[in-house]
């Protein structure tokens, strides 16, 4: 459904508004508008037990690209359910003020790469302090939300994290205390003078509104009971899509886009329609700039972290009284690709690219 409205109408809203975007928003479209044709290439496959030959169409590849980001968060998400430790976890998330985001939406490179770093340290200061956890050596990944439940611009920044810290000391488990990880109202404040900080350092706290620094900044904080694996799961299906799913669009009509959404802390779906070119422009104020890193790892869950997630665990495990239970992990399996004539398995056999190489399958 997204990629109808591109194939149908993106062209025109290229002509329209192609002085206003940027590189990556005008690939975005012409990426979609070529996903799923010829443009894009074609990938053949062989049937094993009939010899019959398969053509299908490649993916464009785009990370805002509806058709083409499912199976990467399923592949992402089964990563994260393996590397679950056990216990509790929690979800903060990190929101700023309306009057901040028009500097954001200009300079989305700088202020979201300063937003992730005032968090962060946010984080890494209070749970370094042994009032609410004590561990040096905290782990934890965030992911970047610019979208509000409408397509609306709404910046924000989901973390999960375990409930406690390693500590290198001593190799123990600090737990944070049940059901609470730090106070919100002290992790707003932090948040706020971080962020503040950064600006300054980068000189760039002239373009911002000064009433940003005199008013509440928002951070909720969700405690997420030992066993379960909610977050992830949660974030899974926004890691790498972008904005809005082919399962929420109800119809395109006369020009009309209408959607569905939840408001917050309901469960009632509810309806809203939109000019076709207005909902394209909502969904385009989401793509990130080229090569910015939506999703990122810190402590003992980045990549250069020398201490193993079993020995994370393990000390996890070892802080309890009692024997933690974890859910059985079950990797989810890509159904094999199967002949639409005889049920034979298929096989690769070709990827053809327009002006690259063709890739046989080796003899």
């Amino acid at each position: 459904m997204l990629a109808e409205i591109f194939k149908k109408y993106g062209s025109e809203y290229l002509e329209r508004y192609q002085d206003q975007m940027s590189d990556e928003q005008f690939n975005t479209i012409r990426d979609i508008q070529a996903c799923k044709t010829f443009a894009t290439g074609i990938t053949t496959y062989r049937c094993n037990k009939c010899d019959k030959f398969h053509t299908f169409y490649r993916s464009c590849g785009n990370r805002n690209c509806p058709l083409c980001q499912y199976y990467r968060s399923e592949q992402w998400l089964d990563k994260r359910l393996k590397e679950q430790l056990p216990g509790a976890y929690f979800m903060v998330t990190f929101t700023v003020p309306e009057t901040l985001r028009p500097y954001l939406k200009g300079a989305q490179k700088i202020g979201y790469s300063a937003l992730f770093k005032a968090a962060t340290e946010t984080l890494k200061k209070l749970l370094a302090n042994p009032k609410y956890v004590g561990g040096d050596l905290p782990g934890f990944f965030g992911v970047l939300h610019t979208w509000g439940r409408q397509l609306q611009y709404h910046p924000h920044i989901h973390f999960i994290i375990p409930g406690g810290a390693f500590s290198t000391a001593d190799g123990t488990w600090k737990k944070a205390h049940d059901g609470f990880l730090a106070p919100v109202h002290a992790m707003s404040k932090i948040f706020r003078a971080k962020f503040h900080d950064e600006m300054k350092k980068l000189d760039e706290e002239r373009f911002i509104n000064p009433d940003v620094w005199n008013i509440s900044w928002n951070v909720n904080s969700q405690y997420i009971a030992a066993g379960g694996a909610g977050p992830v799961k949660y974030l899974a299906p926004y890691t790498f899509r972008a904005g809005i799913s082919n399962s929420r669009i109800i119809s395109v009509k006369d020009r009309k886009v209408t959607f569905r959404y939840k408001k917050k802390k309901s469960d009632r779906w509810r309806i809203i329609t939109l000019d076709v070119m207005e909902f394209i422009r909502r969904f385009m104020q989401h793509v990130l700039p080229s090569g910015f890193m939506k999703i990122r790892y810190y402590g003992f869950m980045s990549v250069g972290c020398k201490i193993a997630i079993e020995t994370i665990a393990a000390a996890v495990q070892k802080a309890y009284d009692y024997l933690l239970k974890m859910p059985k992990y079950i990797p989810t399996e890509r159904p094999p690709m199967k002949c639409k004539h005889c049920g034979g398995q298929l096989e690769f056999f070709l990827t053809f690219v327009p002006g690259l190489m063709t890739y046989f399958a080796p003899d």
